[in-house]
């Protein structure tokens, strides 16, 4: 007999990605005895506290919804403790201290948008991209002090196509992620699970997934035109790459290029005012495609030209 609904497990998680796995969760009939999340935040002009994408999915499934402001705090925890989970389950949550992590018989498990032990860090789908690769995943695996460096449960291979942007691998990941947890949760109620240390990979053969900054985001046309193209993907739609073009600041969303010997100095750029606008790169053009001006709309090369005067 099943003892996956047996299992008291408590949720941690905040952004519409760690939505998705808290419903497969409800929908497999998990018996989800809490939910954590972050607490509300002020938003917009009226700054209206808002709240969480998990705290809205949890309260329309009448979840216990719990948001503490700090992890440590010894009220939380005695609370935290009072729930008696077998398994916590967290997804796109901050850092957990020990005493958290540690506290249900059987562990912490957490899903990572790639295949460790590669890409650890903030932002595996960006980075993925960014540096051209074919291929990505999920793992599940064991929280531990390290981050992203636990045992290995369970992991899904998950081809990155030439069309892939941000957007598009993120939204695959979520639902691979959402599927692999539910079938990890149910690996470790029936004791089928064999947990496998992160292979010991020379740390220059690691890549790395740091938080993208401002710096990553600004074009360098000294780079090939491949590598500039995989940039625009790994930051499309947000936060999107930019360069500046007559002391404006634009932003580039879908790119295509073109090997060849342009003749002209990196960022220099050539447009016939109708349909294309194309910047010299190391090694030939790249296109932007679709493109936004600072404080304006996002559009398509052709409606952004019928107004630009290069």
């Amino acid at each position: 007999m099943s003892r996956f609904k047996d299992l008291r497990i408590i949720f941690l998680g905040t952004p519409e990605f760690a939505v998705a796995s808290l419903k497969a969760l409800v929908e497999a009939d998990a018996n989800i005895v809490a939910v954590i999340t972050a607490p509300d935040k002020p938003a917009g002009r009226g700054k209206k506290l808002q709240q969480s994408a998990v705290k809205e999915y949890a309260l329309s499934q009448n979840l216990k919804v719990l948001q503490p402001e700090r992890l440590k705090k010894p009220e939380f925890l005695e609370e935290l403790r009072s729930y008696k989970a077998d398994l916590q389950v967290v997804v796109a949550f901050r850092m957990l201290p020990e005493a958290v992590w540690d506290m249900p018989a059987l562990g912490t498990i957490n899903v990572h948008g790639s295949l460790l032990p590669q890409y650890r860090g903030a932002a595996p789908i960006n980075r993925a991209i960014m540096n051209g690769e074919t291929e990505s995943g999920v793992t599940t695996f064991k929280l531990k002090h390290e981050i992203d460096t636990g045992d290995i449960l369970l992991q899904k291979q998950v081809p990155i196509l030439p069309e892939d942007n941000v957007g598009t691998l993120y939204e695959k990941l979520m639902a691979e992620g959402a599927k692999l947890i539910v079938e990890t949760v149910e690996g470790l109620a029936e004791d089928k699970l064999t947990e496998v240390p992160q292979a010991n990979i020379a740390e220059e053969e690691l890549k790395a997934a740091p938080k993208i900054f401002k710096e990553d985001t600004l074009i360098d046309w000294t780079q090939p035109v491949l590598n500039i193209h995989n940039q625009i993907r790994g930051l499309s739609p947000y936060p999107g790459a930019y360069t500046e073009l007559q002391d404006k600041v634009f932003k580039i969303y879908t790119s295509h290029y073109e090997l060849s010997d342009t003749s002209k100095q990196p960022g220099d750029y050539d447009t016939d005012g109708k349909t294309y606008l194309r910047f010299a790169a190391k090694d030939g053009w790249v296109y932007a495609d679709d493109i936004q001006q600072q404080g304006k709309k996002r559009m398509e090369v052709a409606a952004f030209l019928r107004g630009f005067r290069g």
